[in-house]
């Protein structure tokens, strides 16, 4: 039977029902959140020496599945212990200041607000990650990257003891990334990757603007 023949009943859709057509249904556009900013870079895979230079300004993470392998590292090669910006140490200086359901959300905004303010002033960070997860290294990289300062990541290796289930699968796939290259999709410009006796030689850390070549 087509359109208009006797017996026909015409249905009217309510305008608050018309779904089919395109200028009916919320677009895009400014609705839309903004695309996170791309941090993709190339990363170097640096050789160990007793003593090793960052030029001034950047942002180095150090990663370790063990806590105490990482800030026993930290406290010995690092010059600049001024550098040295840890949620564990701000946790500290909040810690009875706070309600303690607070205290985690309070200790993470007030490190992310130190971090800012050094790298937006040029002055060089060290950030012991509390983690080996990629959530908590993005946070200090995008900053870092705002300012265009450069990013670095060290990965201290340690006992397989210290080592969960959990953390072993993604720590081998942190190791591949370094190993690869592909840590540089985080935005890291070098990696570093220390493990056994490397450790120990490794002796001093120190930012320092490159050497200039004498005429």
């Amino acid at each position: 039977m087509s359109i208009g023949e006797p017996g026909t009943r015409s249905v009217k859709i309510a305008s608050d029902e018309r779904t089919g057509w395109s200028s009916d249904r919320p677009r895009g556009g400014d609705d839309r959140p903004p695309r996170p900013v791309d941090v993709t870079t190339r990363c170097r895979l640096l050789t160990v020496a007793d003593r090793m230079r960052y030029s001034p300004g950047s942002l180095v993470l150090v990663v370790s599945a063990s806590a105490a392998d990482r800030d026993r590292f930290v406290e010995r090669v690092f010059e600049e212990q001024g550098a040295v910006l840890g949620l564990d140490k701000v946790r500290a200086l909040v810690a009875g200041r706070v309600p303690d359901d607070q205290l985690e959300e309070r200790a993470a905004a007030l490190l992310e607000a130190a971090v800012h303010k050094r790298l937006e002033g040029g002055q060089a960070v060290v950030v012991p990650a509390v983690g080996i997860d990629a959530g908590e290294r993005e946070r200090y990289v995008r900053v870092a990257h705002s300012f265009r300062r450069p990013r670095h990541i060290i990965l201290l290796e340690t006992a397989r003891g210290n080592v969960t289930d959990d953390d072993a699968l993604v720590l081998n796939e942190l190791r591949r990334a370094i190993d690869t290259g592909e840590i540089g999709n985080e935005g890291f410009q070098t990696a570093l990757r220390l493990g056994g006796a490397t450790i120990d030689e490794l002796k001093r850390i120190v930012f320092r603007p490159a050497p200039r070549d004498d005429d």
